[in-house]
């Protein structure tokens, strides 16, 4: 229970960090395209209590960790969007939904960065992260330094689960079914008629999705999510 309640804790600003800057980064864009209803709103913001959806922000990432699921997800309250408010709705449409991914990445690549400097001068953190990902469980450290067992030590593994978390939001949000961003993306890009009709998915694409998820045939969710982790984040750190 105590090394579930510390996952939770340092879990926590990178989990939130990933998904409210995924939508911020969407009205943003919005924005400056032309569309202000995000802005109007309010949700231009970092504050969590504009973005936080109770499910999906909170209790979801939290029962992954309770279940010991191998991957962390979540998703903060969608920014609201007025596309027919933007300048160039079916071009403008491509980079507003990108922008959210593009955050994710832009995350994933500043953690890896920081966690690599850590790790070149904190080089038993490599040992630690080692051990967390074959138990699951972090150790103990009670006997080293202040700095090294209050800062160094959680800041490693925020910035490893930052690294996931990012990655793996911002490639699955790509996958081209509406109304995820991906296939926002495809909508925009696509000629008529294929762009008219893979919108009109996008009242059901949830569904799709999720009934994906459950069922993951051919396990193409593990499996796409063991080949992120072992190829694009383990063999890099």
């Amino acid at each position: 229970m105590n090394n579930t309640i510390q996952l939770i804790a340092i879990a926590a600003i990178p989990v939130l960090l990933a998904i409210i800057l995924h939508e911020v980064s969407h009205g943003y864009v919005a924005h400056l395209f032309g569309d202000d209803t995000a802005k109007n709103a309010g949700r231009l913001t970092l504050n969590p209590i504009k973005h936080i959806d109770p499910f999906g922000t909170i209790l979801l990432p939290i029962l992954l960790i309770i279940i010991g699921s191998p991957f962390l997800f979540g998703y903060a309250k969608p920014v609201p969007v007025n596309f027919n408010a933007l300048r160039n709705p079916k071009k403008d449409t491509a980079f507003v939904a990108a922008a959210g991914p593009a955050t994710n990445f832009i995350l994933a690549i500043i953690s890896f960065i920081l966690l690599k400097i850590i790790l070149f001068n904190y080089p038993v953190m490599n040992l630690y992260l080692f051990e967390f990902l074959h138990t699951f469980k972090f150790q103990n450290v009670s006997n080293t330094g202040i700095f090294f067992k209050d800062f160094i030590y959680p800041v490693t593994f925020m910035l490893f689960i930052s690294i996931m978390i990012n990655v793996i939001l911002g490639i699955f949000n790509l996958i081209p079914i509406p109304p995820l961003d991906g296939g926002r993306v495809a909508v925009s890009i696509l000629p008529e008629p294929l762009s008219s009709s893979l919108s009109k998915i996008e009242p059901f694409g949830i569904f799709v999705i999720l009934i994906l998820l459950l069922i993951d045939p051919y396990n193409f969710f593990i499996t796409g999510f063991n080949f992120i982790v072992n190829n694009l984040i383990l063999r890099n750190i």
